[in-house]
């Protein structure tokens, strides 16, 4: 059976290679980096997330195009380690909002430079300005359309068929 579309292209080849490749090398390195902190890459994420403000938990995992049961689970576990608090929205008591504590805002703020080094040497001074904006520009529409359209498996009813606008 021909796949829709056709097969891929030299180019399309050469990009999901480049992709599976990335998340084969370099992702492990990065989850290595925040294991040492008794992270796991996620939980950075939030973490990070979390020091510019706080979120309603509905308002995290959609940004961060999480299940809301992957969430919980998450923020739980940083809450159990004091690294986040959660509580009810002054507005909406049925509504949980997350903030980081000081412990977690400690530990960001000593992972981040790490980190930020570890991206830089790993992304982009492999990269010049031009191919960063590509990259950026590229990977926004990709992330977007999965956001929008769900999971593959189960493609949200109003998402249009692939490769449609």
């Amino acid at each position: 059976m021909e796949p829709r579309g056709g097969w891929l292209d030299e180019t399309e080849q050469r990009a999901w290679q480049g992709l599976i490749g990335f998340a084969m090398l370099a992702l492990p390195e990065l989850e290595r980096a925040h294991r040492r902190h008794g992270l796991v890459h996620i939980e950075y994420g939030l973490l990070a997330a979390l020091s510019d403000r706080s979120y309603r938990l509905s308002e995290l995992a959609a940004m961060l195009t999480m299940s809301q049961s992957r969430l919980s689970h998450r923020m739980n576990k940083l809450r159990d380690r004091g690294l986040v608090l959660l509580s009810p929205s002054p507005e909406d008591g049925r509504v949980t909002v997350a903030e980081i504590s000081p412990a977690g805002r400690a530990l960001v703020e000593s992972i981040a430079p790490g980190h930020v080094e570890d991206v830089r040497r790993l992304v982009f001074d492999n990269l010049t300005p031009a191919q960063t904006e590509a990259l950026a520009d590229a990977l926004t529409a990709v992330i977007g359309g999965l956001g929008s359209c769900g999971p593959i498996d189960r493609p949200a009813p109003d998402c249009p068929p692939p490769g449609c606008p």
